[in-house]
């Protein structure tokens, strides 16, 4: 058991909460909104736009660390994610769905923001992509634990939405206990700095993750709401996919790690981005449930390769910059998440079709732009005495 108390075992233990806890939420969340509150496509984007403000404003994350360390801020934002999660099933009415989603998100993308942080200050450049890979794989486990609980409660013990909320969540809650009383308090291996900064030697990142930001709200808002709303899938069958989703990304996602030691972020980018293009406008075309399905299981393993993009930052960075660079990615990855899902949600009432093509285009956008990483990787890490400055908004100390 003292593996597990080390820096892996809390990164792992942390992404097994988060994952727990917002698989089984998301899980329910089309058919709870549709079947409890009565959400069109135009009030599931309006949720999910205000779930993403919290992911806007991840760049406070820096000022809570004048007064937090990293890890307790984690645990921290777990118990908020879960305690979200929890009490979900206890409102379900537009406002009140309104409300937990933003609590829940509160914590969900503080969480996200701080876990990438302490990834790449823990982990090692070489072992980074395998670390990394590994943990996908943990969660990959963890979303098929939460989906195998929402898939048992309906199908099986016949429970409802409130019940299964408070279980998924309250168990969230346990082990962020666990990690609070019995985790150790870890070194990290460089001092971060205590201000938002932005250097012109990672606008390259800066523009593939806002990319990366936009062209995944198609995925994780409209993918799903089209498997419900367009073919008919109930809960248990939309549990079933996330299952199958998710079994397949154990075994994939280390050797997706270890795939980006060996050809490198550019060529995984690449293949990602153009199978991207032809899973969006299959999403455009298709009028079978069947080849829906396969299209999203398709996208989901896409996704995985995004990884990439964390590892090619992880070798260009100076390593003082990385948790202010955390949270500031954060906020340009959601960026457009805040609008996209609402005024995506106004065309789909259109069209849905129109929604999968712009997809296509933004990760077209994302292709070219790929092309350019290994230039940057030729020049190496950022020195702390290059004259490249940061354009910093200091805190108050």
């Amino acid at each position: 058991m003292n593996k597990w108390k080390s820096p892996f075992g809390f990164l792992a233990i942390s992404s097994i909460i988060m994952t727990l806890c917002f698989s089984s939420w998301n899980a329910m969340l089309n058919n709870f909104a549709i079947e409890m509150a009565s959400f069109d496509g135009a009030k599931i984007g309006m949720l999910q736009s205000l779930r993403e403000i919290p992911g806007f404003l991840a760049f406070t994350a820096v000022f809570v660390l004048l007064v937090l360390k990293e890890q307790t801020f984690a645990l921290i934002s777990l118990a908020l994610l879960s305690i979200g999660v929890t009490i979900t099933g206890l409102f379900p009415t537009m406002y009140g769905l309104y409300a937990t989603t933003v609590l829940m998100s509160i914590g969900f993308h503080y969480f996200e923001t701080l876990n990438q942080s302490l990834s790449l200050q823990w982990f090692s450049k070489a072992e980074a992509p395998a670390m990394l890979g590994k943990l996908l794989s943990i969660k990959s486990v963890a979303a098929l634990g939460a989906f195998g609980l929402v898939w048992l409660g309906f199908t099986v013990l016949k429970l409802d939405y409130m019940v299964m909320y408070i279980i998924n969540g309250g168990i969230g809650l346990l082990l962020c206990l666990y990690l609070a009383i019995f985790m150790p308090r870890f070194d990290q291996n460089s001092t971060q700095r205590k201000h938002l900064v932005l250097r012109k030697r990672y606008s390259l990142f800066y523009l593939l993750t806002f990319l990366s930001g936009a062209r995944r709200q198609i995925f994780v808002v409209f993918a799903g709401f089209l498997m419900v709303e367009k073919f008919g899938y109930d809960v248990s069958e939309i549990t079933l996919l996330y299952m199958l989703n998710h079994l397949i990304n154990f075994f994939i996602a280390p050797a997706i790690g270890r795939w980006i030691g060996q050809i490198g972020e550019q060529k995984i980018l690449t293949i990602e981005y153009l199978g991207l293009i032809c899973v969006f406008v299959g999403y455009g075309l298709v009028d079978s449930a069947e080849m829906a399905a396969v299209l999203y299981i398709v996208d989901h393993l896409f996704f995985a390769m995004a990884i990439a993009i964390k590892t090619y930052f992880h070798k260009i960075a100076n390593p003082g910059d990385i948790a202010s660079s955390a949270g500031v990615s954060f906020t340009i990855n959601h960026i457009a998440a805040v609008f996209i899902p609402a005024a995506f949600g106004l065309v789909w009432l259109v069209n849905p079709s129109l929604v999968f093509y712009m997809g296509a285009a933004m990760a077209f956008g994302s292709l070219v732009a790929s092309q350019f990483i290994n230039r940057d990787l030729v020049k190496g890490p950022l020195e702390i005495d290059e004259p490249d400055q940061p354009v910093a908004v200091k805190s108050a100390a």
